[in-house]
């Protein structure tokens, strides 16, 4: 089995890699000046056979005539233009996961029958990758906890989340006020009339799936077909934002130990599991475990937890039992030396979350109250993204630019919700709860198997997405697509 082994960095909820740069995107100001609602097509760079573009939107949708900026687009033409039905727009996750990349170098994402019968195309999201994205100092954001252990920590994030938040606004400009998926959802409109679209045809996965439902609360009338693969449930308060990412991400690890149980080709096979990585997870609290890929950097019990949810992302069970078997001896941690670098500044598609999300927390006993909760809810997996999340996030302003709230969706036709039983980020839970919130607006439709999505996974899933897709044919309510063994 082919494994792909991604280090785990600082960057924990957004999943995203860092990139330090020396040079910042120009500001919004210096973007065209007047309304430009076309998109100029034109080769990509770094690969021809894709067109890349640009369209001009406002950094403030309530002032539409103020401060733009440019939107970066790509897209690949339908392979049977006699066939096509139109554009194919499809929501990158994350927050700040790159639609142009996707549309660059994975277009096996999409069939070859959508890639026949649509123009793909996909977006960098504003504030992320190639449109305008958020700046901030690498040293302040390398700086945000992971988890507060006492009140004094618990004011120092707060002091250095609000350092953080002055750092970002003034490198990134005005944009860094604005960069909420609502104010997304206003962008994705004018990328549909860009396209000539009368209405929106849209696959929006994990945090995409956010853009897509804001965009169906807003615009109604403009949806022609929608999926929301992984669905976020933007519902949810502080406590049930805590607890429903921990029972989801221990439910996956539950049938990673299960699969070992059973299955001789895992390398623990026969041992007691839980009973190895609780003693893992002892070691990385007294500093002494390291990243079985990277000697060097030491694993807090935070980023032992955060190593095994990136693992049951698609699932790699084999690797994981793998990483774990090698951190079993006990070696100790070594800290490599820093240099004295120039300063330098990182994107921080993060700061999407904090505008979409209001996850309010009084002070360390509130906070240690929900950690005792979660240790509870997942004994194995302690520290689910969401902690990373609330802690990243203490002090954000109120209100919130975009803040959470029970859908409001009444389209034309049914959404199509794809949730998968054992999803370890975007849970069962969030995918059922969507599903009850959109009531006849909304269908669900389950895989049974692992992981985090389920369309390029599950050949039952394909199959309803497409047809949904192309005929706007919405599945039977309650489909439930069988589970594809993730070793096969």
């Amino acid at each position: 089995m082919l494994r792909v082994r991604k280090s785990v960095g600082w960057t924990l909820a957004a999943a995203t890699a860092v990139t330090l740069v020396t040079a910042v995107g120009p500001p919004a100001s210096a973007a065209r000046p007047g309304p430009d609602r076309t998109i100029t097509w034109h080769p990509c760079e770094k690969d021809a056979t894709a067109d890349c573009g640009t369209l001009s939107v406002p950094v403030d949708w309530d002032r539409p005539t103020g401060e733009r900026f440019d939107l970066a687009l790509a897209r690949r033409t339908a392979t049977d233009p006699a066939a096509r039905v139109g554009s194919l727009v499809f929501g990158p996750g994350g927050p700040g996961d790159s639609g142009v990349d996707r549309v660059l170098t994975g277009m096996n994402r999409f069939s070859d029958d959508l890639r026949r019968r649509f123009d793909i195309v996909s977006l960098d999201p504003r504030g992320t990758g190639r449109s305008h994205p958020v700046v901030c100092a690498t040293e302040l954001l390398a700086a945000q906890p992971q988890v507060i252990a006492d009140q004094a920590e618990f004011d120092a994030a707060l002091a250095g989340n609000a350092r953080l938040r002055a750092d970002c606004r003034a490198r990134t400009g005005p944009l860094y006020d604005h960069v909420d998926t609502a104010s997304a959802a206003r962008d994705l409109d004018a990328v549909r009339a860009a396209l000539g679209e009368r209405r929106l045809t849209f696959h929006g996965s994990s945090y995409g799936t956010l853009l897509g439902l804001q965009y169906a609360e807003l615009i109604p009338h403009r949806v022609r077909a929608m999926v929301l693969e992984a669905a976020v449930d933007h519902s949810l308060d502080t406590r049930s934002f805590l607890d429903t990412q921990a029972a989801t991400v221990q439910d996956s690890f539950d049938e990673f130990v299960a699969w070992c149980a059973d299955d001789a080709r895992c390398v623990l096979h026969g041992r007691d599991l839980r009973a190895i990585w609780a003693g893992l997870r002892v070691r990385a609290e007294r500093g002494d475990l390291t990243d079985p890929d990277r000697p060097e950097a030491r694993l807090t019990p935070f980023l032992l937890s955060r190593l095994a949810q990136k693992a049951l992302y698609g699932p790699d069970w084999p690797g994981l039992a793998v990483d774990i078997k090698t951190m079993e001896p006990t070696r100790a941690a070594t800290t490599a030396t820093p240099g004295a670098p120039a300063e330098t500044v990182s994107p921080y598609p993060f700061a999407v979350f904090c505008q979409d999300w209001a996850l309010p927390v009084r002070d360390h006993r509130e906070y240690a109250a929900h950690l005792d909760r979660l240790a509870r809810i997942a004994p194995d997996l302690r520290y689910p993204q969401a902690v990373f999340a609330v802690a990243t996030c203490l002090g954000t302003p109120a209100p919130v630019a975009n803040p959470q709230h029970r859908l409001r969706v009444r389209t034309d036709v049914p959404l199509l919700v794809a949730g998968t039983r054992h999803d370890p980020a975007s849970g069962f839970n969030w995918a059922t709860s969507v599903a009850r919130q959109l009531g006849r607006h909304g269908v669900l439709l389950t895989y049974q198997g692992w992981g985090h999505g389920s369309y390029t996974t599950s050949p039952c899933v394909a199959g309803a997405v497409d047809r949904y897709l192309v005929d706007v044919a919405p599945p039977a309510r309650g489909l439930r697509c069988p589970a594809v063994d993730p070793l096969a």
